[in-house]
């Protein structure tokens, strides 16, 4: 039985709206964009959505807008996806890792806190695997030191806290939509704003710098072609039609992990539910607890990739990376000591009971053969 670690929902209502664009005139900025984007900014609760091509190309567009550049500090976990540390880098500001939380592996609100120095102009808070970050306290240190959120919501499309949709409480948020998220567009992300400022500087840095005042031909800032095609977003625009019916999917998946694995040895499952909190599923991320060495998480990959089953590592910390040579020396025992006892265990919407049986049963073979 061979299970991948991911894999995409399409129906044949996505592949139907897909085709109906390539019967028209409009491949590019057009009016599945429009659609997507205000269908998008409804489910949210927000007033601005701007649809670019990746989760990345939207984090670089925030740093742009927001003015953070050379010799500014951004806060950023070093647990998360390499494309958030990347996207400071990429205006030469400089990412500062701080650690997480034990339990929920997301940014420390206190860690937070202790990094702030007089450089530091923003925050960038992960809502990691798809359970929200906590954004009041987080919000709290911004406020009292004037520093900007953005939220890289990219993990956590419909996840909410205090019945608030993540995305809605920084200056700015990014959703992404790579084929393994909760919706897919192929490639393809979102940027979420309040702003209408921000908005319009988004969706012009986005386009080649070029404002809706603008000829095709002008250009009033440095831009950057972050266009997403009208074939992707009528491919979101149609998942995100069945966004609850996905996210249910999702839920009931983890679920029946958790009803395979309950009672495993040596097993760290993560928890169903939050404290005023709705996680939206986007992998399943099981920990070995301290019964087993540091090197033991890489054998018992290497036993389920040999059986057929995808599985990785999430998260390979940021500051350990080889492009991040410079910040080897970060001081984050949390991140390091949690990083090397994680696997991603196949998740996605259509996987069977079955399957998830398999999988649990091979790994259950696998801890007996690495303790």
């Amino acid at each position: 039985m061979k299970i991948p670690l991911s894999s995409p929902d399409i129906t044949e209502a996505e592949i139907a709206a897909v085709t109906a664009v390539l019967r028209t005139s409009h491949l590019s900025l057009g009016p599945q964009m429009e659609a997507f984007e205000r269908a998008f900014a409804t489910y949210i609760d927000t007033p601005h959505a701007v649809a670019v091509s990746s989760g990345t190309a939207g984090l670089h567009l925030c740093m742009r807008a927001l003015n953070i550049g050379e010799g500014d500090e951004v806060i950023v976990p070093s647990f998360t996806f390499i494309a958030a540390a990347n996207a400071i880098r990429y205006e030469r500001a400089t990412p500062v890792f701080v650690d997480i939380d034990r339990e929920s592996l997301n940014l420390s609100p206190a860690a937070i806190e202790r990094a702030i120095t007089p450089r530091t102009r923003a925050i960038l808070a992960v809502h990691t695997f798809g359970r929200p970050a906590e954004m009041p306290a987080i919000l709290d240190i911004a406020r009292r030191h004037n520093l900007r959120i953005i939220e890289d919501a990219c993990e956590a499309l419909g996840a909410e806290h205090n019945g608030e949709k993540t995305g809605t409480f920084g200056d700015a948020a990014v959703f992404a939509f790579y084929p393994n998220k909760q919706i897919t567009t192929g490639e393809g992300g979102m940027v979420v704003t309040r702003s209408t400022d921000l908005a319009a500087r988004i969706r012009a840095l986005r386009n080649q710098g070029r404002y809706d005042s603008n000829d095709w031909l002008q250009h009033t800032e440095l831009g950057y072609n972050y266009r997403l095609s009208e074939m992707n977003c009528a491919l979101g625009l149609a998942q995100l039609n069945r966004i609850e019916e996905i996210l249910s999917h999702r839920e009931q998946v983890a679920r029946l992990y958790q009803k395979h694995l309950a009672n495993t040895d040596g097993l760290i499952l993560p928890a169903l539910e939050a404290t005023h909190s709705r996680i939206s599923w986007f992998v399943y991320v099981i920990r070995l607890d301290a019964t087993f060495s540091a090197n033991a998480r890489d054998t018992i990959i290497a036993h389920l990739t040999q059986a057929g089953i995808g599985c990785a590592r999430y998260f390979a910390p940021i500051h350990l990376q080889p492009s991040y040579s410079a910040w080897r020396n970060a001081v984050l025992p949390v991140t390091e000591a949690e990083a090397c006892r994680t696997i991603a265990l196949p998740f996605f919407n259509r996987i069977t009971e079955d399957e998830i049986a398999h999988v649990s049963e091979e790994l259950r073979a696998a801890l007996r053969n690495t303790q």
